[in-house]
């Protein structure tokens, strides 16, 4: 029935898109040479701006789409450029000192500020391109711009090197930014013509305009983008960057274990190398890395089958790296991730077992051709891991290796077509030495567009390959596909996709992957109200509806369904700039075939219906906040139902200290799921309770917009209570379990501070002191009280960790000129 009603639906989608959006000339803008050096102070008082071709006349799109900008908020930008680089300067006008809104956040922080921003598309391809955003306070944000099957997604780990300032006055804030070509990429043409398009926020007004107009109801951003055209005789510079770094550790662990120290220090060096190779491509390198300072990973207790996947924090791995993540099939944690063998030896008795593999080296190769052909090979070599193992009656130790030397790469043809379309060739392989085996996946990407940009149609075809898998020469090779058409501009759109993967696909040796063995179908449509009216500026209201079957049948189990819902939510700004949601689901009944943790098994979860919504209130004010709540409720399963309650506080003292919060309660009752095994390996489930607090607290203090200190403290509390034990039946069935006598119920604190003191000293050079405070604290006796838990968390041993890291950053260039 759900089936009849979309096809029956699409012939409307089909009608009501027909309209098309309202075009503007495009606007361009003839570039200009200049042979004077100006300084970048923020003060456009030098001649040569005088002279320099002017982008005018801006239009909002945000949140009155085609408003032409008002004279006395007006906005002017200049564009030179010379030998070197590119300089753009300008003035943006405000009726009075107090309507510019300020925070310095730190480098690639938004906070609450008023920003102007540069795009250029220096392949006028509408799919690739660099930001580069200046804040009232001096403050410099980034980013590469690149293709996904959502548009165009901003990668703000992508840092360059380029100078700006800027200057507020009582009638506005100029800037001046110089871009130099060693931090973009371009083509070596003697003439060149580059998409551009700028873009200024006012917070305070919620206004975001752009000298080139945005129709927001059409795909595309880059696609909609003016032109710089003229540009004579530049030439991309020998890129030659050094980033040496030198770093001390002092770290203490309460072992209090005889012949062992509470206390290890650590010194560590190395250098991450830049190159380009030509005008395009660059050489990354880096050499005896050294991620001791990331962000503490947001812990939880995992009762799901499938593993946490977290965020990467390394900059390595998140710094110029959207062409590896096409596909999905990279997730760089699995770089000095957990050792292959890591299980075995904490099975045997391990006295020392290290959870993360030694990195030696990564590179990374990228760039683009003036063809629009981009290539990217990632490279990095894990050294050989070894766990030591106490042999339980001799008590003699032994080396146990947990992870061969390893070697990881990924490659990635992207070649961009007409029409804002792509098609890519991507490969990663896992090669260990040894008897270990190795993994190989390939896929076959393609995301077509029509010529105006509102249809859509694409895929991916991936083949794995695990090469001696079993240590006996054979290989197991498995197939996946994504096909998805839909409508992407226009007051209404919509998805239609289905993605199959079959018993042998397999591609979690270098990606994130939890299962296999499916085809899911989806379906979205979604109507986008973007002219304000009544109470809202835009409004969305969006339908979801997918499907779930397994492709084949596992051995033992019959039947193929596996699960199905429908989803409506509906989201809006209103006119006071606060954004509200709101949503109800269905999910109806589901055969789970992973939750049993062993195959041949599958669970039968009964029908629930939830529902919720969500507030954030306008972030320009100096309080703001945020709400969210959501409650579901199981049909006749068990009386199971749950809920969602988060509440988040940020406040702004000044421009330089501000403070935020934000606490989350997640109660489960009479949740029902896997709970442990039996001695005979066989499942147990049981009926729960459970209870999640989680606190976060931010402190932020920026001295100037060089240096600033960071306070982050984490507290996550989970535990879960069994009420009844049960067996799992052949039908997927629960009886009840009068046998077991194992404890099952949980008690999990995770409590992490990151503290970071952050001086920029030089361009791209800096000076990080951090404390890190980490505590783990795993019991199976379930606490009521909050307060009594935090106790005994705040009781058990700590990890203190200090250290300092300097980073230096050294051009060739600015070298050689010093030396001159």
């Amino acid at each position: 029935m759900m089936l009849k009603i979309i096809l029956n639906f699409l012939p409307v989608v089909a009608f009501a898109t027909m309209a098309q959006a309202q075009t503007s000339p495009v606007k361009e803008l003839k570039a200009k040479r200049t042979i004077a050096t100006i300084k970048v102070d923020g003060l456009i008082n030098e001649p040569e701006w005088k002279e320099a071709p002017a982008a005018l006349g801006y239009t909002e799109f945000r949140p009155t789409p085609h408003r032409k900008e008002e004279d006395a908020n007006r906005t002017e930008a200049f564009i030179l450029y010379n030998n070197e680089g590119i300089y753009i300067g300008g003035f943006n006008y405000e009726r009075t000192k107090d309507s510019i809104a300020t925070e310095l956040k730190g480098r690639d922080g938004f906070g609450t500020n008023d920003f102007i921003g540069i795009i250029f598309d220096t392949y006028k391809d509408h799919l690739n391109g660099f930001e580069y955003f200046v804040t009232p306070l001096g403050e410099q944000w980034d980013a590469k711009v690149a293709p996904n099957n959502n548009g165009n997604e901003e990668d703000f780990s992508w840092n360059a090197v380029w100078q700006s300032a800027a200057v507020i006055h009582q009638n506005g804030w100029s800037y001046e930014i110089f871009i130099p070509y060693s931090a973009i990429r371009f083509s070596s043409k003697q003439v060149q013509d580059w998409g551009m398009n700028i873009t200024r926020r006012r917070q305070k007004t919620g206004q975001q305009v752009t000298w080139n107009p945005i129709d927001v109801n059409k795909n595309g951003f880059l696609t909609q983008e003016g032109y710089l055209k003229g540009l004579e005789n530049i030439k991309p510079p020998l890129r030659l960057q050094f980033s040496p770094y030198f770093s001390i550790y002092q770290n203490h662990y309460p072992l209090n274990q005889p012949g062992k120290s509470n206390w290890i220090n650590q010194i560590n060096g190395g250098v991450d190398v830049k190159y380009g190779i030509n005008q395009a491509f660059t050489l990354d390198m880096t050499l005896i890395p050294d991620f001791g300072q990331v962000q503490s990973d947001n812990q939880v207790l995992n009762l799901t089958p499938f593993e946490v996947r977290f965020n990467e924090n390394r900059s390595f791995f998140t710094e110029g790296t959207e062409l590896f993540g096409k596909g999905g099939l990279f997730y760089s944690r699995r770089i000095g991730g957990q050792p292959l063998h890591y299980w075995d030896a904490q099975n045997n008795n391990a006295t020392k077992n290290p959870s993360e593999s030694k990195l030696i080296n990564a590179t990374k190769i990228s760039g683009r051709t003036h063809n629009g052909l981009g290539i990217g090979v990632l490279n990095a070599i894990t050294q050989t891991q070894h766990a030591t193992i106490e042999d339980a009656s001799t008590k003699e130790q032994y080396k146990y290796e947990t992870n061969p030397l390893t070697n990881y790469n990924v490659l990635t043809l992207d070649q961009t077509l007409k029409n804002n379309s792509s098609i890519s060739l991507i490969n990663t392989n896992v090669w260990r030495s040894g008897k270990d085996y190795d993994a190989n996946v390939t896929a076959f990407l393609f995301d077509l567009n029509d010529k105006k940009n509102s249809w859509n149609v694409g895929g991916k075809f991936a083949n794995s390959n695990l090469i001696g898998i079993n240590g006996d020469g054979k290989n197991i090779s498995g197939y996946n596909h994504n096909l998805y058409f839909g409508k992407t501009s226009g007051f209404v759109r919509f998805n239609i996709s289905q993605e199959l993967a079959d018993k042998k696909y397999n591609h979690s040796d270098l990606g994130y992957f939890t299962n296999n063995n499916y085809i899911d179908q989806y379906f979205w449509t979604g109507l986008l109200w973007t002219k304000p009216k009544g109470w809202h500026n835009r409004l969305n209201l969006n339908f979801n509806f997918w499907y779930s079957r397994l492709f084949s049948k596992f051995e033992g189990v019959d039947n193929l369904y596996q699960r199905s819902g429908l989803n409506i939510n509906a989201n809006a700004q209103t006119k006071k700039l606060s954004f509200v949601g709101v949503y109800i689901n269905y999910n109806f009944k589901e055969n789970d075939f992973y939750e049993p943790r062993a195959s041949g098994t599958f669970f039968k979860r009964g029908a629930s219906i939830g529902g919720g919504g969500w507030f954030n209130s306008n972030e320009a004010k100096r309080y703001s906040y945020s709400a969210e709540g959501s409650v579901r409720k199981t049909i006749n399963f068990y009386n199971g139902w749950n809920m969602n309650l988060s509440l988040g506080h940020n406040f702004r003292f000044n421009n330089k200290f501000s403070i935020s919060h934000r606490i989350s309660f997640e109660p489960r009752f009479n949740n029902v799921g896997f709970a442990t095994f039996d001695n005979n390996n066989k499942p147990i489930f049981g009926k729960r309770d459970r209870n999640t607090i989680e606190n976060t607290l931010n402190l932020k203090y920026n001295f100037n917009n060089k240096t600033g200190i960071t306070f982050r403290a984490r507290h996550y509390w989970s535990k879960v209570k069994n009420k009844e034990l049960f067996d799992l039946n052949a039908d997927g069935t629960l009886a009840k379990n009068n046998i077991f006598t194992g404890n099952a119920d949980r008690n999990v604190n995770f409590f992490n501070i990151d503290m970071v003191y952050t001086w920029q000293f030089a361009p791209g050079s800096f000076i990080n002191i951090v404390w890190k405070n980490s505590i783990v604290d795993f019991r199976d006796q379930v606490e009521r009280s909050y307060f009594k838990n935090l106790r005994n968390t705040f009781d058990a041993d700590q990890n203190n960790n200090l250290s300092l890291r300097v980073i230096y950053f050294l051009d060739y260039l600015q070298l050689r000129k010093k030396k001159r």
